[in-house]
């Protein structure tokens, strides 16, 4: 199966799981996922996992929903008409999590079952059951990783951006960065972290800005997808010294560590996640269980020169991609409940 370009899988939000070959009706269940941007890697990740899950699991009308930039009130009013329309179930990935509390709950009141991807839910919104990363330990592993390209003892400064300041997953990640550069190498000051937008315009702008005011910096470290093919496109073009990385797979960041400009990439497997907690999702809808309780932990990975080609080679397909992740889904799907935290270690 090839995998579905943006403005298809726009195209096929109304159908069963895009690519299947159901029709819809019947006695299918109808469910769905939102997301925060639908024209951002990260979140075609998680729906390209999802909608084969839904495939595999089979019986299920599902519908993916998200503003094409980066809106929580219009994710917001998307998420509640899905769960008006596709009420047997829904995923929820968002970036804005207070102003998803009431409309979760409020969901969740009327029978609809929600659960949680990607970002941690709020108390009151009564969701139970999250599926995530830890993302100050995605954090720590970016740092952790650039410290083995650096002297011993090394002093100097390193640059941190977020995209969208406030945004718990994001700002985990940054906090991870600064706490592992602080304990294992106090002679690098941080500076930062500093906005650097989701919008890969403003993102390069706000990136270049950052260099040319700190062109001694040893590194320049991003925590989400824009950060890292921007920083990889700037280094190239001035010939940059400094050392530059950030995370997730879209394809011109996996050519940035293919080319030696990006050193590593943080890969929070978004395919991954996205396909575990919808399979686990439609499995307590169909047998009627409940799901487990808390917050089902996902590793992330470190992408290197070590594994690029493989996951090149993932990311051509979402077959391929599913190949890459069966042994994990498998694992996984096993037993999730030995995987469980508490909703409150989330991070």
């Amino acid at each position: 199966m090839k995998r579905i370009p943006i403005l298809a899988l726009i195209a096929c939000l109304t159908a069963t799981a895009c690519g299947s070959s159901g029709g819809g009706g019947g006695g299918n269940l109808k469910m769905g996922i939102a997301v925060a941007n639908i024209s951002l890697n990260f979140a075609h990740e998680m729906v390209e996992g999802a909608e084969t899950a839904a495939q595999h699991e089979g019986g299920v009308d599902f519908k993916a929903v998200g503003p094409p930039n980066t809106d929580g009130p219009a994710e917001q009013q998307l998420f509640t008409n899905l769960t008006q329309t596709n009420p047997d179930g829904v995923v929820l990935e968002n970036l804005d999590p207070p102003i998803f509390t009431r409309p979760a709950a409020t969901a969740i009141d009327r029978g609809v079952p929600v659960v949680a991807l990607d970002t941690a839910p709020t108390d009151g919104s009564k969701i139970t059951f999250y599926v995530g990363n830890d993302n100050y330990d995605l954090g720590v592993q970016l740092a952790s990783e650039l410290l083995k390209r650096l002297p011993a003892n090394p002093s100097g400064t390193v640059v941190v951006g977020v995209p969208n300041p406030g945004t718990p997953v994001l700002d985990s990640r940054a906090r991870g960065i600064k706490g592992t550069l602080a304990a294992k190498a106090p002679g690098i000051k941080v500076l930062g972290p500093f906005q650097t937008y989701s919008d890969p315009n403003q993102n390069y702008g706000a990136w270049a800005a950052l260099v040319h005011a700190n062109p001694g910096a040893l590194a320049f470290l991003g925590v989400g997808d824009a950060d890292s093919y921007d920083l990889a496109k700037i280094k190239q073009t001035e010939n940059g010294k400094y050392l530059v990385a950030g995370a997730d797979v879209d394809a011109k960041t996996l050519q940035g560590v293919k080319d030696g400009l990006d050193f590593v990439t943080i890969d929070p497997e978004h395919f991954l996640k996205g396909y575990v907690v919808t399979a686990l999702l439609i499995r307590s809808v169909k047998e009627k269980k409940p799901l487990p309780q808390g917050w089902l932990r996902m590793p992330g990975l470190v992408v290197d020169s070590s594994n690029i080609d493989a996951v090149i080679k993932r990311q051509t397909s979402t077959q391929a991609a599913y190949d890459f992740y069966k042994p994990e889904i498998d694992r996984i799907l096993a037993n999730p409940t030995a995987l469980v935290r508490p909703l409150a270690e989330a991070r």
